[in-house]
Formats: C-alpha cells, structure tokens, sequence
C-alpha cells in the first residue's frame, strides 16, 4: 500500500483521458459534433483533468460550482477548490448548443481535436466578481484579470472526455510527467514525503537555498516547472531545464530531486494560485509546498507573503498536503552565504535579495550579473540565451534596414 498522500478528495487518481479503441469511437463520433473552440488556458485546464492533476474533477464547473469556489473555496459537491475551472462561449455558439447535447472542444492556437463535453448547463456569471475574489483586482494590468474579462459571454458546464494532451508529451519529452508517473518515481525512491518547488523562473541562489532546506526535513524534492502559456519576457521552459539539471548535477546530493514538468497556464493569481498548485501537486503525490516570497504573484498585486497566509485562512482540512513556509531569503556578505530573515541579523546594505524578475532584468538589459546572485553554470546557459535574443534582434533590424534601403534605391 502507498505511503504517499492521497489524491486530493478522492482516493485514487481520475485521469480524464481516453485510450485505445474508446478513443478512437469517441474521436469520431466528434469529428460530426458542434465545435467549441477553446483558449489556450481552458485547453491547458483540460489537460491538467485528462492527466488527473485536477482529480477529482469530471468536468467544466457548473454556476453553483463557479458560484461557491469564487466565495467559499468549494464547489457545491463541497470539495474544496480555489479557482474556478471554466469553459466559455460565444453567445451565438451558445444559444446553438442545447443542454444534454455533446460538443467537440477545438484549441485555438493549434486547431486540434481536444476532446467532447455533454453540456449540462449554460449560464453566465459576473466577470468582476470573479476577478476581485481570486485575483483580489479587477484591474486589467493584470494578466488574470485580463484573461477573464476577456472570455466568451456564456459558460458551458459539463463532464469531459479527453482525447490529446497537445505537444507536451513530444515537445517536453525529458520532463512532461503525469501524477501515476511521478507517484511510480516516488514509491520506486522508497519516499513517503515530498516537497514540491514551484518554478517558472530559471533556479537562482535563493531557490536552491528553499529547496535544500526542504530536502533537509523531507524525503525527496520535486522541482516541478510550468512548461504550459507564459506572459511576455518569461524565460522558455527549455532553457530552465538545462538550468535546473546543471544545479542538480553540481550542487544537490544524487538521488534528492526529481524534475518533473506540468502543463497548466499560469493564472498570476497569487494566493489563490498557491492554493491551486497545492491541490495538483497533492494528486502528484507531494506532502508539502514549499511556498516563499510572493509565490505565483505579479507585480504589487499582493504582499510578499500573502500565499503563506491563506493556507491559514481556508476551510480546516481542505488539504491533505502542507505548506512549507520560508521567509524572505537573500545572499549575504557578512554571513558569507545564504540567510533569511529568521537568520540573518545584519542590515540590508549587507544583503544582495534575489528574485526571478531581477535575474531576467539585468541579463535582458546586458547589465552585470553578481556572482553571488546564481551559480556559475547557470548564468553561463542564462547568458547565451540572452545573447542569442540580440542577435536575432540586431539581424531583425537589420534586414529590416536593408529593405528599407532597397526600397529608395529603386526609386
């Protein structure tokens, strides 16, 4: 019997996605249904419920659903769920759709065949509420908010059968990983406990310093990156990988880490967004998350540590899984090493703070990186990607200029 913790609020894991000679009656009896077309989040959330990240869904939320997690953090089953997990459609589309028929849902960057939903109800809900509940602004500077308020006018509501996960399995071949697949690794490494890194930036000083304390007080570390839709001027998740492997190989004990990546679209939702990470990263089978400054934020949307305190603010036992709270961490010259506020007494003039948006301003900038800042290794792969972008830009401009040129002389 596995000593892991359990899926949360269901016992086994719900993997929504169809095989064999099911697959390929449901594939086709799609092929003749009305089409959806879905966004890249909402065909992101559909795969998280294929792979059964999102155990124990069955489904595209219900207005009762959408209703009680954007107020209470429950679906009306009682679950607990921090954010809501919606379909939308266009009103036209909509009023064609009648409730108990089946759709084909189609993604919309890739115009493939996703998967079929039998639509138990349509309805439409209040944007902003939503907006000010889970991401606590309706400001459209934030890239949430903007999602939302973006939407089709109508909700659809209903389970889901799913054909495809996208190109993750092909493109992110190294480290794409299902929940049954990162439990198998777990069980095989003998760990009952695991602490999972949320990670959308490559790995500076201070997430080895977050990560080694938790290997310190766990049995194994599960460094578990976004590889799903980022925003604008977040690194790609092939070049954090060749960082987080260059770390691993030469910093971490063998056998203390797995990396694993997941394929949701980040929601820069902050503290609901931790919430969120905890409860798929318990179908993942990790006993804790570790959750430091400002984890999952955007911008000035929310203080430092508000994603630590929400887990004290929810429903006793919504989850199985437990935080791992750490203070704001930092490099510093008089400890000569790595410290955070519950152990570093000195000033701030002796500390150097580090953080994923400073590391991506300074080499996009070309400015000088401090050496304490990341490990060597890494800000070599750092520094290349950034040079690499120059130069695609200096030869953009440059042809570009060419043209321009071309143009008046043949006038």
């Amino acid at each position: 019997m596995s000593k892991l913790v359990k899926p949360h609020a269901s016992p086994d894991l719900k993997p929504l996605l169809l095989k064999g000679e099911q697959l390929k009656a449901e594939r086709a009896k799609a092929e003749k249904l009305p089409k959806v077309i879905m966004t890249s989040r909402e065909t992101s959330d559909l795969i998280m419920m294929a792979i059964g990240a999102f155990t124990p869904l069955d489904g595209f939320m219900t207005k009762a659903d959408w209703k009680g997690v954007c107020a209470e953090y429950k679906m009306a089953n009682g679950v607990f769920w921090p954010i809501p997990i919606t379909l939308s459609a266009k009103k036209e589309v909509a009023n064609s759709i009648k409730e108990g028929q089946e759709i084909a849902l189609v993604d919309e960057e890739t115009n493939e065949l996703m998967g079929s939903m039998k639509v138990t109800e349509k309805y439409t809900i209040d944007k902003e509420y939503e907006c000010k509940q889970v991401f606590r602004t309706n400001d459209l500077e934030h890239p949430g908010v903007a999602k939302v308020m973006s939407q089709a006018e109508v909700n659809l509501a209903g389970p889901v059968k799913v054909f495809s996960e996208s190109y993750y399995p092909v493109e992110f071949k190294d480290i794409y990983m299902r929940p049954a697949e990162s439990r198998k690794l777990f069980e095989q490494k003998g760990w009952s406990t695991v602490a999972a890194l949320q990670l959308r930036n490559p790995m500076h000083r201070s997430h080895e310093y977050l990560a080694k304390i938790a290997v310190e007080v766990v049995d194994g570390l599960f460094i578990h990156q976004l590889v799903g839709k980022l925003k604008a001027g977040d690194i790609p998740a092939d070049v954090r990988v060749k960082c987080i492997d260059m770390l691993v190989e030469h910093y971490f004990v063998k056998d203390t880490v797995i990396q694993g990546g997941y394929p949701m679209e980040m929601r820069y939702g902050g503290p609901r967004e931790a919430l969120l990470h905890a409860v798929f990263r318990q179908n993942f089978g990790c006993s804790h998350l570790i959750v430091g400054r400002d984890h999952a934020g955007v911008g000035d949307y929310y203080g430092p540590f508000d994603a630590q305190k929400i887990f004290d603010e929810i429903p006793p036992g919504s989850l199985e899984l437990k935080p791992l709270k750490i203070d704001w961490t930092f490099y510093c010259h008089k400890c000569r090493g790595m410290a955070s506020m519950r152990t570093c007494p000195h000033g701030k003039e002796d500390r150097l703070l580090l953080s994923g948006t400073m590391l991506r301003k300074m080499l996009s900038e070309g400015g000088e990186v401090p050496a304490d800042f990341s490990r060597p290794e890494v800000l070599k792969i750092l520094q290349q990607y950034y040079a690499g972008l120059t130069e695609k830009v200096e030869i953009k401009l440059h042809g570009a200029a060419t043209g321009e040129a071309a143009k008046k002389e043949k006038k």
